[in-house]
């Protein structure tokens, strides 16, 4: 005897009442996935303009298209400006925390649908921010690259995942200061082919920006190998004197 059919939308129904959707930042059950609820939807700080154009830092008053803060004034970043979908917070700290270290890969796509619109118009590529091979051993996967993953289907934007990677294993570089932070990653990024480098404008992928000395490391590959832009597409980013 032929065991009886379930119609796709009844079972559909059924994965649903035993898996619910859930919130990305604290779990509460929601109508639908990669959506929070909405004390967690208050608790993010979404990013956009008014923004120094380099760094990316909220303004306070609009001060026209192109601007920059002191600090980039100052000492000009070696990208071309990051973009977050939002401020590093405790909602946008767990999220991430979730991927990157509790094995929620579905989160990858969440981030993803926050940050596509940020993504630079001209951008020809994007490259995930690379973990050494030693961290991908332990952990499994490269939180960077799924969610440039993730942005590539959403936006149609080739994704170079390989095109560049870290040479050597780095420090931790939570505490450090920013002369420290930026020893701590000099030299530690290659391009694997520059032939696919050159002439693009290449949009890199991380899940948080804090300092900006991974980035810039990156950035400084990037252009050596001929790239014509560098700009950085992250999840959160720190809002504050790190920066």
């Amino acid at each position: 005897m032929r065991p009886l059919a379930v119609p796709a939308a009844a079972l559909a129904q059924l994965v649903a009442l035993a898996l619910p959707p859930r919130c990305p930042g604290c779990g509460l059950v929601v109508e639908a996935d990669h959506r929070f609820c909405a004390t967690c939807w208050s608790g993010l700080r979404f990013l956009g303009d008014p923004a120094c154009a380099r760094c990316g830092v909220p303004f306070a008053v609009d001060a026209g298209p192109g601007t920059c803060c002191a600090t980039c004034l100052m000492r000009p970043p070696g990208h071309d400006g990051v973009r977050a979908a939002v401020a590093y917070g405790p909602v946008a700290r767990d999220v991430a925390l979730k991927l990157k270290y509790g094995g929620r890969l579905a989160l990858a796509r969440t981030m993803a649908r926050l940050m596509v619109r940020h993504l630079a118009a001209d951008a020809t590529c994007l490259i995930p921010v690379p973990l050494h091979r030693r961290r991908i051993w332990t952990r499994g996967y490269n939180q960077a690259q799924l969610i440039a993953a993730e942005l590539g289907r959403l936006s149609g934007v080739p994704v170079a995942r390989d095109a560049l990677r870290r040479t050597r294993p780095t420090p931790p570089l939570r505490g450090l200061d920013g002369r420290r932070r930026a020893q701590a990653v000099r030299g530690a990024f290659a391009v694997t082919d520059p032939a696919r480098i050159i002439g693009q404008s290449i949009v890199l992928v991380d899940d948080v920006h804090t300092s900006g000395a991974t980035a810039q490391a990156c950035a400084r590959a990037l252009r050596a190998a001929g790239a014509v832009q560098v700009s950085v597409l992250c999840w959160a980013r720190v809002v504050g004197t790190d920066d």
